[in-house]
């Protein structure tokens, strides 16, 4: 059985706006941020157009870096962790390197980068469940890894604009869950659905102000779904 994998040396990703908000809250200027970098930490390379070009997003610290700007910041380096996406995002999270991920869960390395740099999944079950567990990934975030959130939020919108039930199969089977699970959410969505539509269509522009609201709730399809899944 393999080990866990060993840490990453590349950053995880980085939260700017929250970089900013924690700086302005204390009253620091980017100048300050900079001067305790270098004073406190010996790196006299950050200045304050470093600092100013990690919270536009423009460039992201190091490890190291992010370490120091916490401190200097009065916070924890996971306030300044941006929340991950895509798989590599979470890998990095975790600190792990691409190899010892693809080795724990039995994936050639190769197949496991293509994976990270496309977005599509092609691991089986077991290493799908394995990676999973390695990486910590909710449901929600094993669904949107392994690039199935354009097919739920399809099916998902088929099923509150026509019979629920009808969906239930193939949504159970894609998340892997049980169909008995979705029944209230999928219940309650549909109803929710149906009635912003009803309402939207008896005001002032029918059909237009119906298509409107629907179209803002399909959106947001998939946060309405998960926020009403158990465990998500």
């Amino acid at each position: 059985m393999p080990g866990p994998p060993s840490p990453a040396s590349t950053p995880p990703p980085f939260d700017a706006v929250a970089a900013r908000r924690i700086r302005e809250s204390l009253g620091m200027a980017p100048g300050h941020v900079a001067h305790g970098l270098r004073a406190s930490y010996g790196m006299g390379h950050i200045t304050p157009d470093t600092v100013t070009a990690w919270e536009r997003g423009l460039a992201a610290p190091s490890p190291p870096e992010l370490t120091a700007l916490a401190a200097v910041l009065w916070c924890e380096p996971t306030q300044l962790i941006g929340t991950p996406r895509g798989l590599r995002e979470h890998r990095l999270v975790r600190g792990y390197a691409a190899a010892d991920v693809a080795r724990t869960i039995g994936m050639d390395v190769a197949t496991y980068e293509t994976a990270e740099r496309t977005g599509v999944w092609s691991g089986d079950a077991r290493q799908s469940a394995a990676l999973a567990s390695v990486l910590g990934l909710t449901p929600r975030d094993r669904l949107t890894v392994m690039g199935h959130d354009a097919r739920l939020a399809e099916l998902l919108g088929e099923a509150v604009a026509t019979r629920w039930q009808a969906h239930s199969r193939a949504i159970a089977k894609l998340i892997g869950i049980e169909r008995r699970a979705l029944e209230e959410p999928l219940r309650t969505m549909h109803q929710e659905y149906q009635r912003l539509m009803a309402a939207t269509l008896s005001r002032a522009g029918g059909a237009a102000a119906s298509g409107e609201q629907g179209r803002i709730y399909l959106e947001r399809i998939l946060d309405h779904f998960w926020s009403r899944m158990p465990d998500r």
